[in-house]
């Protein structure tokens, strides 16, 4: 396979490295050719999806007419390993050399719309310098995340010493290009009660997986079941812009799930799995069989258990429709925040044009101090005061009062009393894995779900059977190479996958350190991989974290896993909010965030990913000229 799990290839940078070596396999994943259970329903009546239903999907170059061609270059402007826009008229291009070969693509990131030119080359592929995102310059394909579409790909040509582009006008305004993708060819039969592959959780995890299947040709059933109302959706646009809409934050349209027969069944609590019969049954008694199954449950947030915990107007951020309602009751009034974590901030800090008041409570003595450290925790907090955010900390709250019902103040353990008129928790989270607690499936002592191990064992104990007898009894065929082999992000049950929040993984960049790690970038990957696996590819997760928070309009940056640092070396200027944090541990720099100072976090993410060690000593001297790159 491409991408980001390919072997890594050398990169030209003068720091120590180890470069892992992988092997690949490709085995089609059987189809079991059973019914259907339910069908999505998108407006009220249950809909059924047939062979013939595609999204229209008009060839990139229909006609001579609808493309435009122009000399874009001399061939010496660009040197290898630079990147310019060019203009054809009816849109921009990202012009790369690389190796003596031009490439021409779309110029904007399809996640966000970052400008790819202010991003980095390397390795044949060119990284988002907003959020991470990779692209193979050869082909246009997204090959990390975030996101779920792939660049367009524009003819290059070379005639007396000129640079020619050839692009269709359609794929220059649209900037962004679907992969292609598998029909379903097992339309459904009624309300049948059995599927191929079953989802639980439709976050990006979950919706990955089922793209990812399509994309790679399986053509049977795949049943997507969220807890939610809608699908999917971009969860992280949640506590960074609390008045969207769910159809501005929808991630594909319902179009889309019909075209390629992704069933999406809406409000459906899985409340039992039953792995020996490979069957879940739902809150409301339906019964579904499975052949393959990702869970994807995400977590649920951590509530108060406070005197008054039960008054109105106190809410945790998990749907649209939560955060709508914070923003319409906050609207001139008070506003209270508990947990100075992610969530916690960008909800302060979008409410402060919102709000008569904003006040922040927290027990640790800085925000962020954990994930970013003392000194990049005081800056922020700077940024919220500036910004009229009144900070409690070193506190919790004791107590929620009323009046009439509604909240009207909150009490704080240091005795002191804040108005508030609505009150938002963000105070962590926990994995939502309660309905696997008698499945037979692995959970930690936290509730995670530990993936990457097939422990037959456990399997033959819960079953009550010997090891022979698991491999000729076993709920999978012994003859399927995954039954009795390890598969990246597959469960302790052979055929039962899991991604996302709720999973711990081996990170292999950490020495294979089983972590915990809920970001939107890294359950797209694990999605990805688990799909990979369920047809017999043997994916490995090779990326590195990334994420990001907005705030005040400045974007925070972070790649990599900071966990146990024990020292954080700062090059900038801190008090202006243009700086770099270098996270080190040892003699190792394991993670970097960044502040205006664009693209250094997907530049360390860059060389981070080829394998290579970024040693303290590198960091700690302010010469960034390891990691100089060439845009334009």
């Amino acid at each position: 396979m491409g991408g980001c799990f390919s072997k890594p290839k050398p990169v030209e940078l003068k720091i120590e490295v180890v470069l892992p070596e992988k092997e690949r396999g490709k085995e089609e994943l059987s189809a079991s050719g059973k019914g259907s259970p339910r069908a999505y329903q998108g407006n009220g009546t249950a809909r059924h999806f047939h062979t013939e239903e595609r999204l229209p999907a008009p060839h990139p170059y229909p006609g001579t007419q609808d493309c435009v061609e122009a000399a874009v270059c001399h061939v010496k402007d660009l040197e290898n390993g630079q990147m310019r826009e060019v203009e054809l008229g009816w849109g921009k291009v990202l012009l790369v050399k690389e190796n003596g070969e031009f490439h021409a693509l779309g110029h904007k990131c399809p996640h966000y719309g970052a400008p790819l030119v202010k991003g980095v080359l390397s390795r044949g592929r060119v990284r988002c310098p907003w959020h991470g995102a990779c692209f193979n310059i050869s082909t246009g394909d997204l090959e990390d995340f975030p996101g779920l579409d792939s660049l367009h790909k524009f003819q290059v040509k070379i005639e007396k010493e000129k640079v020619y582009v050839w692009a269709s006008k359609q794929a220059l305004q649209l900037q962004r290009r679907t992969k292609v993708m598998a029909k379903c060819i097992s339309p459904s039969a009624g309300h049948s009660g059995s599927t191929n592959v079953l989802i639980v959780g439709a976050g990006a995890a979950g919706l990955v997986c089922a793209e990812t299947l399509r994309q790679e040709g399986f053509s049977d059933r795949i049943v997507l079941c969220t807890l939610d109302r809608h699908l999917p959706y971009d969860r992280p646009k949640l506590s960074k812009s609390l008045d969207a809409q769910p159809e501005q934050l929808a991630l594909r349209p319902k179009e889309f799930f019909r075209a390629y027969g992704i069933e999406v069944l809406t409000e459906a609590q899985v409340v039992t799995v039953d792995v020996r019969n490979k069957k879940v049954v739902f809150k409301d008694g339906f019964k579904l069989e499975y052949n393959k199954l990702l869970l994807a449950p995400g977590s649920s947030p951590k509530t108060l258990s406070c005197k008054g915990k039960e008054v109105e107007n106190v809410f945790t951020i998990r749907t649209p429709e939560d955060a709508n309602r914070v923003v319409r009751l906050a609207r001139g009034r008070n506003a209270v925040v508990v947990g100075a974590g992610f969530l916690g901030m960008e909800v302060a800090a979008y409410l402060t044009e919102k709000a008569h008041s904003v006040s922040v409570v927290e027990l640790e003595e800085t925000p962020f101090r954990r994930f970013l450290g003392e000194r990049v925790g005081r800056a922020l907090m700077k940024m919220f005061e500036n910004n009229r955010v009144k900070f409690y900390m070193q506190t919790e709250v004791s107590e929620l009062r009323a009046q009439e019902g509604k909240l009207k103040e909150v009490v704080l353990k240091s005795s002191k009393v804040v108005r508030a008129d609505v009150c938002v928790v963000g105070i962590g989270a926990v994995p939502a894995t309660g309905f696997l607690r008698q499945s037979g499936i692995s959970l930690d002592s936290r509730g995670f779900i530990p993936v990457n191990k097939v422990e037959l064992g456990g399997l033959g104990r819960l079953l009550g059977w010997g090891w022979w007898e698991v491999q000729v009894r076993a709920p999978v065929p012994p003859t399927e190479p995954w039954a009795l082999s390890p598969q990246m992000m597959q469960t302790n049950i052979p055929g039962v996958f899991a991604a996302g929040d709720a999973v711990t993984f081996p990170l292999a960049w950490r020495n294979n350190r089983k972590v915990n790690i809920p970001h939107w970038q890294m359950a797209h990957a694990q999605g990805r991989v688990a799909a990979q696996n369920m047809l017999a590819q043997e994916a490995e997760i090779s990326t590195v974290p990334y994420l990001w928070t907005a705030m005040f309009g400045k974007s925070l940056r972070y790649a990599g896993y900071g966990e146990g640092f024990d020292d954080v070396i700062i090059q900038g200027d801190l008090e202006e909010l243009k700086f770099v944090a270098f996270y080190t541990k040892g003699d190792e720099v394991i993670a970097v965030a960044s502040m205006n100072y664009d693209p250094i976090v997907s530049k360390v993410a860059e060389v981070l990913a080829s394998g290579r060690a970024i040693r303290k000593r590198e960091v700690e001297t302010g010469d960034m000229s390891w990691l100089t790159g060439k845009g334009s």
